[in-house]
């Protein structure tokens, strides 16, 4: 047999998937992993990963990236910042959103965030789709073709005045989704709670950051996921309640998924290491830890880990939404700002997986097995982009990730990479964190350096979702709901 050739091997690694871990070389031949076993012919290039956990890149699933956010604001980050911040923190692809605002045509905004993402991107992207305006032309004709051209994905908001949508054009959505093959998000909180709290708030002159999260009650968000665990369960179809922060929430998903309701739930960063009480700074100090759901309480801390440790919550994503702490973002009217004018969200592209790593990982709260499949391979199942991203296996794209398990790190604005002047983790010390990063065979990481090129991410046209495919595998083809869904 002849010597099989490899442009790159990963020497002595230690290999963690979401299945299992084991003890490999892997041979890299045009950007795709084309041998897994010990013993491997050498490479043009070589890496020796002995001692280093090598795990597949992370997919973050949940971030903002050069949008116009819901309070009229522009993200800090571009294509670039975002994505080499990405990339420090073990990432090698990112799923941000191209957002429809009311008077936005879908194709429009479409080709504009293409053009963006191409010029700037350094690891691999795909899109998810915002919807803020349902009528026949979105519904028969631009959702269906953004769904065939690759965005499989739709979010829709239950609040903000700009962005939200009722419970009728949800379903119209959901049933859209249904029938093109497509999986639909949902921000899950009551407007009107928020609204009706704030009002009252700002009207008794409580201006403080920390009212941001007495107006964003958990009752709020606990009611909306309801609501939309409804729709879900009324068609039948797949949902996914994105950035669950609250304890009751957690125990909503728990018992619909217990009910056979499709419900997918994702938790993020600040929701397993920040609190209500960080927002509750001198002056406008607690706008930087400001974001929509809010940070709860410590019991609500403990219930996110539980739904992260038994399946209930199966995605961690950052819900990089990031601003910076001046005028144009966090503190529009300076140190007089308001809660209600305070941009809502956090940066966490970066932390994302060393925080879990570090608290999750080496704390033994869950198994570096799980570790991968909440950072990588459920992302890229959830959203039609497995196998090709998420995982470690012959014929997948060589994304890698290699993790130096002992480094201590402390977080610091310094260090990061992001277009944000503050981190609301300063000064947490951590444990573990990748230092080689590897994005279809390029090494875009190493020790401290980027190594490729902007715009040299390429963008991911993603499958039909695997809870999609579920769906129509399990359930009846033929009912009342399934003819009232094929009714358009």
């Amino acid at each position: 047999m002849a010597e099989q050739h490899y442009d790159l091997v990963v020497r002595n690694a230690r290999i963690a998937t979401a299945e299992r871990s084991f003890d490999a070389d892997i041979g890299i031949r045009d950007g795709v992993i084309v041998a897994l076993e010990q013993g491997l012919a050498a490479g043009e290039r070589e890496i020796d990963a002995a001692g280093r956990w090598v795990l597949p890149g992370g997919v973050d699933s949940h971030c903002h990236v050069e949008q116009l956010s819901g309070m009229g604001l522009i993200c800090a980050d571009d294509f670039h910042s975002a994505t080499v911040s990405a990339a420090f923190g073990g990432n090698t692809t990112i799923i941000p959103f191209a957002a429809q605002h009311r008077q936005d045509d879908i194709p429009e905004v479409l080709d504009d965030y293409a053009r963006r993402a191409r010029e700037k991107a350094v690891i691999d992207y795909a899109f998810h789709l915002i919807v803020t305006r349902v009528d026949e032309q979105a519904l028969k004709h631009d959702i269906p073709q953004a769904i065939r051209d690759g965005i499989t994905s739709i979010k829709v908001f239950m609040t903000y005045a700009r962005m939200k949508l009722d419970d009728y054009s949800i379903l119209e959505l959901l049933s859209v989704a249904d029938r093109e093959g497509a999986l639909m998000m949902v921000h899950a909180e009551n407007d009107d709670v928020i609204r009706w709290l704030a009002d009252r708030l700002t009207g008794l002159g409580h201006q403080a950051p920390k009212y941001h999260a007495v107006a964003h009650a958990g009752l709020a968000e606990n009611e909306a996921a309801h609501r939309a665990i409804c729709l879900s369960r009324l068609l039948d179809t797949p949902l996914v309640i994105v950035h669950v922060s609250e304890r009751e929430t957690v125990e909503c998903v728990r018992r619909a998924q217990a009910q056979g309701a499709r419900i997918i739930a994702e938790s993020c960063p600040q929701y397993l290491f920040l609190t209500a009480e960080d927002i509750d700074r001198p002056g406008v100090e607690g706008a930087k830890y400001c974001c929509s759901p809010p940070p709860r309480d410590e019991a609500s801390q403990q219930a996110v880990w539980s739904g992260l440790e038994d399946g209930t919550l199966t995605l961690y994503s950052s819900d990089h939404a990031p601003y910076r702490w001046d005028e144009s973002g966090k503190l529009p009217k300076g140190e007089k700002t308001g809660f209600r004018e305070m941009a809502n969200g956090l940066p966490g592209l970066e932390v994302r997986m060393p925080l879990l790593f570090s608290e999750g990982v080496r704390r033994g709260r869950i198994s570096i097995n799980q570790f991968v499949e909440l950072t990588a391979t459920r992302h890229a199942r959830t959203y039609g982009l497995y196998p090709r991203k998420g995982t470690i296996a012959i014929g997948s794209d060589a994304d890698l990730a290699i993790w130096d398990a002992d480094r201590e790190v402390t977080i610091s604005v310094d260090e990061l990479h992001d277009a944000v002047d503050y981190t609301p983790y300063e000064g947490m010390k951590i444990v573990g964190w990748p230092e080689t990063v590897i994005n279809r065979g390029r090494i875009v990481i190493d020790k401290g350096e980027l190594l490729v090129e902007r715009g040299s991410g390429e963008f991911l046209p993603c499958a039909t979702p695997e809870p999609v495919i579920e769906a129509r595998r399990s359930r009846p083809a033929d009912t009342l709901i399934r003819r009232l869904v094929d009714a358009r």
